[in-house]
Formats: C-alpha cells, structure tokens, sequence
C-alpha cells in the first residue's frame, strides 16, 4: 500500500515540475513580448494623427 502512494506522490510530484516549468516559460515569453509592442506603441505615437 505505501509503496503505491509513494508511487502515485512521485508522478504527481513530476508532472507538477513540467507544469511548473512550462508556466515559467510561457510567462517570461508573454512579459518579453508586452514590452516589445509596448516600445513600438511608443516609438510610433508620433506618427498618429487623430
């Protein structure tokens, strides 16, 4: 029996790290591209005319 909960903790335990890990990328490549457009919105606020 403990052999099966010790098992099951360390694919949980696994699957939490990849997940983990893929929020970490997901999140840094998000924030790089906000603050690329971000730069071009400014960069290009001269140039429009309302």
């Amino acid at each position: 029996m403990n052999e099966k909960a010790y098992k099951t903790m360390t694919g949980v335990g696994a699957g939490n790290l990849v997940i983990g890990i893929i929020l970490l990328v997901v999140g840094i490549t998000t924030g790089i591209l906000a603050i690329v457009n971000g730069s071009r919105l400014l960069k290009a606020k001269s140039d429009l005319i309302f």
